[in-house]
């Protein structure tokens, strides 16, 4: 094997180490979690060639311990979040039926209306709204759900978008307006901070993150632009269910072994 390049640096003891190893020699400091792969060229060994940011984003690595029982599972509550606002999308524009009649929330909410914090996420005025928010959760939801299950992501989703349809309801009442909220910008805002959270507890202490910060950023941005081009989409929602989210995968993650 050809003799490799000293070009990593220690961040416990600052020495500086071959790229190729896990550990510290000097100190033993946990520096990835596993060794970079090989490939024979010629005579010697060489490291196949790292995955592209935007590879790293699509990426869900999942922890060892939970690979074997959660991989075999299919994400169902995220599967669920898409097709049931898609049935909802279909049968109203196929029926002419309102949003109001499909469950969407006009705030500040009646006293009788508090089930409609529960439907407005998943109901929506249009395609391209739906798809920015399936997106979302096809590529942040799925992560989190095959690390926490599907229980508890479906109550995380579910949380993510009724209380931040409440909290949509609390401005408009603080400010004494009426506006309507609809769709899931509070669940995929939601689930791009629960994801992120997790993955970055994943990630600490490693050298190689596995992930691109800036790109779950971008992801979080348009999220949060959506109520520029969609009337029924609220911005406080979208804030309130990242974070319900956010908050989440941080005790999520402090419980998980």
């Amino acid at each position: 094997m050809s003799e490799t390049e000293l070009s990593v640096i220690c961040k416990n003891c600052g020495s500086e180490v071959s790229p190729y190893v896990t550990e510290c020699p000097y100190c033993g400091a946990r520096l990835r979690k596993r060794a970079p792969k090989l490939e024979r060229r010629g005579d010697g060994f060489e490291p196949k060639p790292g995955r592209s940011p935007a590879r790293r984003l699509f990426r869900l690595r999942l922890p060892r311990a939970a690979a074997g029982a959660a991989g075999a599972e299919r994400p169902y509550a995220t599967i669920a979040a898409i097709a049931a606002p898609a049935v909802l999308l279909l049968v109203g524009q196929a029926g002419g039926i309102t949003l109001t009649d499909l469950g969407a929330a006009v705030v500040p909410l009646a006293g009788g209306e508090w089930w409609r914090a529960l439907a407005a996420p998943f109901v929506y005025s249009d395609v391209g709204y739906l798809f920015v928010v399936a997106l979302a959760l096809a590529i942040f939801a799925i992560g989190v759900e095959r690390r926490l299950g599907t229980l508890a992501t479906a109550i995380l989703l579910l949380a993510c978008g009724a209380l931040g349809t409440l909290a949509a309801s609390g401005v408009a009442s603080a400010r004494d307006e009426v506006v309507l909220v609809a769709g899931g910008n509070g669940i995929a805002l939601g689930a791009v901070a629960a994801w992120f959270a997790l993955r970055r507890a994943e990630a600490r202490g490693a050298v190689d993150q596995d992930y691109d910060p800036i790109a779950v950023a971008v992801a979080a941005a348009v999220l949060l632009a959506l109520p520029v081009f969609e009337s029924s989409a609220d911005v406080f929602a979208g804030l309130a269910g990242g974070a319900v989210g956010g908050i989440s995968g941080l005790v999520a993650a402090r419980l998980r072994p």
